[in-house]
């Protein structure tokens, strides 16, 4: 069986999903080996699955708290995700990484875990990259709606040619802020590249596509080599535990209550977001639930506020920033939700927006349909399917080789 590295980098949404490959990598026997953030260790070998520490590790990053409220700025985000938490540490991540990847068969990266491609290609690894929401696939047929700039949605409807010339100034715009990673090549005796290290990622070997067709299906532009298993699933807390027992009890004594989640990075930007929804709630004489983050983080007197809940059961989404708009919107042209901008959170609009959702039967209807199809995705399953495909592949070029060589030499 194959030593699988998992390297990913963000917060509990950019590690679950490579939880789920891993765990159905181990369940097929292969040695599964989660290589990001130092802070997740408890959680992934509570997991029964390998660690492997890969800097930066958060406390690196000075005040947390303040640092994840200016990652989740509507505006300037994303900048602030490269500049200050990626870009300055890509040679601690590359060092780790290459540590990590002793004896390993694979790597599978994340579109933020830079230095992936050169480490595979240093030691000759089969890489897979992926992809975990549409908007990461920088597709000019398929363009995200982009909150940092507004304008840029009225251009979705031109067709692809637009974004055509968009996405290549993007990536010349952008390509200088590589040249650590350019250096780093020529420092490890690999050869120079052109591509662009986030906004051209993708493997040519495998590119894993982790998110449903509900919301984006294959487009002409996106990679040769990609493959769209859907969602993996994985809904466990820190020590893999599904519903904490608290809120199974309050589900129990009442009706199905209402639940308002920031993820688990804009709980640190939360404002009066779990404040206003508590004032909602009591207006419209619902039971709520709200999913604070770190104990005492966002508690609000007389709700429950619990740090985790499975995501699959009774939830509303409310999005926030970076691709969260752009989900957003697809989820609303499904015709499953209604949107509310982040600026225009109050109890008022909270009240009038889940009423009208509530009473919309139709959604209802439609958002049964869609989890019926998202159900039949094959998720960490299909992306395991991939994995072990090109693991084949790879051997059989190899046993092929070897009897090349055996042939010539004889």
């Amino acid at each position: 069986m194959a030593r699988i590295i998992l390297n990913t980098f963000g917060s509990l949404g950019d590690l679950h999903p490579y939880l789920a490959i891993a765990l159905e990598l181990k369940r097929r026997g292969h040695q599964a080996v989660i290589a990001t953030h130092g802070l997740y260790r408890d959680r992934v070998e509570a997991m029964l699955l390998e660690f492997a520490p890969v800097r930066p590790h958060f406390d690196e990053w000075g005040d947390l708290s303040g640092v994840l409220r200016d990652a989740m700025d509507a505006r300037r985000g994303s900048d602030v995700v490269l500049q200050k938490l990626v870009l300055p540490y890509l040679r601690q991540s590359r060092d780790d990484l290459l540590v990590a990847c002793r004896g390993a068969d694979l790597v599978v990266d994340h579109v933020l875990t830079f230095t992936s491609p050169l480490v595979a290609e240093k030691l000759g690894l089969p890489r897979v990259s992926t992809t975990l929401q549409p908007f990461a696939m920088f597709s000019r047929h398929d363009p995200p709606v982009a909150p940092a700039v507004a304008w840029l949605g009225r251009l979705r409807g031109l067709g692809p040619w637009p974004w055509r010339l968009l996405w290549a100034l993007g990536r010349a715009v952008t390509r200088p802020w590589f040249r650590e990673v350019d250096a780093m090549r020529s420092e490890m005796g690999l050869p120079p590249s052109d591509r662009h290290p986030m906004l051209q990622s993708h493997s040519d070997q495998l590119h894993l596509v982790l998110f449903s067709r509900e919301l984006a299906p294959p487009q002409k532009d996106w990679p040769a080599s990609a493959v769209q298993p859907g969602f993996p699933f994985h809904d466990r807390g820190v020590e893999g535990q599904g519903m904490p027992l608290a809120l199974e009890v309050f589900l129990r004594q009442g009706d199905a209550p209402l639940v308002f989640t920031l993820g688990s990075s804009a709980v640190f930007a939360a404002g009066d977001f779990y404040i206003v929804a508590a004032a909602a709630a009591r207006a419209m004489n619902r039971r709520a639930v709200l999913l604070v983050g770190e104990q005492g983080l966002n508690d609000v007197p007389g709700v429950p506020a619990i740090s985790h809940a499975p995501m699959g059961e009774r939830i509303l989404v409310v999005p926030f920033s970076h691709d969260q708009p752009d989900n957003a919107e697809r989820c609303r042209q499904l015709g499953i939700a209604r949107t509310l901008k982040r600026t225009q959170v109050s109890a008022a609009a909270f009240q009038r927006e889940l009423t009208a959702l509530l009473a919309d039967d139709r959604a209802a209807a439609r958002a049964r349909e869609v989890a019926g199809r998202m159900e039949q995705e094959p998720g960490a399953a299909g992306a395991a399917d991939a994995i072990e495909a090109l693991l084949a592949k790879r051997a059989s070029g190899s046993a092929a080789g070897a009897k090349g060589e055996r042939v010539s030499a004889g």
